[in-house]
C-alpha cells in the first residue's frame, strides 16, 4: 500500500444528507444538539487507496452507539453516502469520517491521515469512564481530548487513562497493549474501554490475552504499544519515566501480523 496522500481536509470532499461537496461547505445549523451538547456518534475508517478497511465493523458499531444513545440512524442511507463520497474521490488514501447528529445530520469526510512519530511516550491521567456511555463512541469527546493535553502540558505525547483506583485503561484515542514475560496482555472490555475494531484484531492474530492492570505492573512492562484504527500499532517508547524495549519484537511481530490481515482483507473484498 502506497503512503498516505499529502493534502487537507479543506481540499477534500463531504457528504451531507446524501449532497456531495467541498468540505469547507458542509454547515450544519447552531441550533443542532450535536453541536450544542456533543449528542451524536461517530466512527472513523481507514482508508487505503480507496478502499475502506473494516467498514462493515464499524457501520456494526455505529449502529450500537446510535442504539445506545437512542438515536435515528437511517445505515442504508449512510452507506449510500459513503459509496457516493468515495467515487468523488477516487483512491484516497486517509481517513474517512462517519457522523450522526441529534438534528437528525448525516455527515461523511474524507480527512488526510496525521503523522505520527515512530514511537509515543505516555503520560498518566486518572480518568473514570462514563459508565452510561460504555459501548458508545459518542461526539462528546472533551474528557479524552483534555486528557491528551494534560498529558502533552508534561511533556509527553499522548495521556494513558488510569482509574482512580489504579487500573490501566486505554489512552484517549486508541487501545493499549503490554508484554510482560513475553506474553501479550491488554485491558479487559469490563473496565469500560472501547470495543475498538483494531483491539480485536491484534487480540485474534497476536492471541493476547484480556487481563486487568494495575498500575504498577507496568513497571514489569517490556514492552507495550498502542493500537487504533489510524495508527495500526504504535511502539510506547516510555510510560512516565520507564523506559520501554523499542521496538520489541511482540510489537514488531504485532505489526507485521496487523499490517499483513488488512492487506489480505482488502483483497478479498477486491476480489469479491
Amino acid at each position: 500500500m502506497a503512503s498516505a496522500e499529502q493534502t487537507s481536509a479543506a481540499d477534500l470532499p463531504a457528504c451531507l444528507d446524501g449532497e456531495v461537496m467541498p468540505a469547507a461547505a458542509a454547515t450544519i445549523s447552531v441550533l443542532d444538539e450535536g453541536f450544542i451538547r456533543g449528542d451524536g456518534a461517530f466512527e472513523v475508517i481507514r482508508v487505503y487507496e480507496g478502499r475502506p478497511y473494516a467498514l462493515g465493523a464499524h457501520f456494526e458499531r455505529l449502529r450500537r452507539s446510535a442504539t445506545n444513545l437512542v438515536l435515528a440512524l437511517d445505515a442504508e442511507a449512510l452507506e449510500a453516502d459513503v459509496e457516493r463520497l468515495l467515487a468523488a474521490r477516487a483512491g484516497h488514501d486517509g481517513m474517512l469520517r462517519l457522523i450522526v447528529t441529534r438534528g437528525g445530520r448525516r455527515i461523511a469526510l474524507l480527512e488526510p491521515l496525521p503523522a505520527h512519530p515512530d514511537s509515543v511516550t505516555l503520560g498518566i491521567v486518572t480518568y473514570s469512564p462514563t459508565r452510561v456511555l460504555d459501548g458508545v463512541k459518542s461526539l462528546s469527546y472533551g474528557a479524552n481530548m483534555l486528557a491528551g493535553r494534560r498529558a502533552q502540558a508534561r511533556g509527553f505525547d499522548e495521556a494513558l487513562l488510569v482509574t482512580p483506583h489504579g487500573r490501566v485503561l486505554e489512552t484517549p484515542t486508541a487501545s493499549f497493549f503490554w508484554v510482560r514475560d513475553g506474553e501479550l496482555y491488554t485491558p479487559p472490555l469490563d473496565d469500560h474501554i472501547l470495543a475498538s475494531i483494531t483491539r480485536a484484531d491484534v487480540c485474534a492474530l497476536m492471541d493476547a490475552q484480556e487481563r486487568p492492570c494495575p498500575r504498577e505492573e507496568l513497571d514489569d512492562a517490556e514492552e507495550a504499544f498502542i493500537a487504533s484504527t489510524v495508527r495500526e500499532v504504535l511502539p510506547v517508547a516510555a510510560i512516565e519515566t520507564r523506559e520501554l524495549a523499542l521496538p520489541g519484537p511482540v510489537t514488531l511481530r504485532s505489526a507485521a501480523a496487523l499490517r499483513e490481515h488488512i492487506v489480505s482483507s482488502l483483497a478479498a473484498g477486491a476480489a469479491s
